[in-house]
């Protein structure tokens, strides 16, 4: 058994990562923390009660350098500073966007990096694209949600379209975390629906780093709690036929799905599953890709990163069923 901590076990990504370790058979809970400690996990969420409970403990990164496996489910910059400290002592799968970019484009778009030298020490965490990498290593960087729908959507796909593409993606609520802000209120999420940031999120930069592409971004924010369509436009270089390609791309991948219609959120909710669709109408490429922002664009794709880093099988633990009929 791998005795697994978890920091930043408060937040949505954290209790969604208890319930998959709680059911993985190679991965042991054995220590919560947050910045403050003092609370318990079954008292923050009650569906936990006699299930799993467990004291959150105040950050500590001594303790955290005994435990075989640390996920840090914690924000930018908090990430670095932890990472820093433990690096040579365990593996850690890293949620922030910490190690995800090279140095001058997180600075440009975060903060200045205090752990540079890891940079180069980290995988990115996409299974299908990275696989071999993220063996080898003992961090790696878990991608945004929305650049998780998007690349997967994108890489089959890559040399056969022009470097400018417009990736219109929309994002349940709990994608922007436990934090109140303005944006996620109710009265305002409610019958409503917008755009916010657009083209300057920050996750644009990634998708254009890992891709290459020149990516013009619009995230908007639906209605409901969970779950993420991105909707990519796209000029062909050549005539293809998008549906073989994605088949011929994805066909030794368990965890992506190709579908011959739109695909819909409710299909993956509450699994690791990423679904793609593609379609063109003349030198003109739509591709269609839906997951569940919590699991496959967090927390489940975390635990897959960490079957990697530990040698076990890629898809173990991790989530086929969905929550929807």
């Amino acid at each position: 058994m791998v005795n697994v901590a978890i920091v930043g076990a408060s937040g949505y990504t954290g209790f969604e990562l208890i319930k998959i370790l709680l059911n993985h058979p190679k991965f042991n809970i054995k220590g919560l923390f947050g910045s403050s400690g003092g609370e318990r996990i079954e008292e923050i969420y009650p569906s936990l009660k006699n299930v799993f409970e467990c004291e959150i403990e105040k950050l500590d990164t001594q303790k955290l350098k005994k435990f075989d496996l640390v996920f840090l489910a914690v924000p930018h910059k908090t990430a670095m500073e932890i990472v820093k400290d433990i690096y040579s002592h365990t593996k850690i799968i890293d949620f922030s966007a910490d190690y995800r970019l090279n140095q001058k484009n997180y600075e440009d778009y975060y903060c200045k990096h205090i752990d540079a030298k890891n940079l180069e020490n980290s995988a990115y965490g996409l299974p299908e694209i990275f696989r071999e990498y993220i063996k080898k290593v003992s961090l790696v960087a878990n991608p945004g949600c929305y650049p998780t729908a998007t690349i997967l959507a994108l890489y089959p796909f890559l040399e056969y379209i022009e470097s400018d593409v417009f990736v219109d993606a929309k994002s349940g609520v709990s994608g922007a975390g436990k934090k109140l802000s303005s944006n996620t209120h109710f009265v305002k999420d409610n019958e409503n629906f917008f755009a916010y940031n657009p083209i300057k999120h920050r996750h644009s930069i990634e998708i254009s780093e890992k891709t290459g592409l020149n990516v013009t971004f619009v995230p908007q924010l639906l209605p409901i709690t969970r779950g993420m369509q991105i909707s990519i436009y796209a000029k062909l270089k050549q005539d293809i036929e998008p549906l073989e390609i994605l088949r011929e791309k994805y066909k030794n991948e368990e965890f992506i799905r190709i579908f011959e219609k739109p695909v819909e959120i409710k299909q993956v909710a509450g699994t690791h599953f990423c679904d793609i669709f593609a379609m063109k109408n003349g030198k003109m490429l739509f591709i269609n890709s839906v997951i569940d922002n919590l699991l496959r664009g967090a927390s489940s794709q975390a635990v897959a990163n960490a079957n990697l880093v530990c040698g076990f099988d890629e898809g173990l633990g991790l989530p086929k069923i969905a929550f929807n009929l």
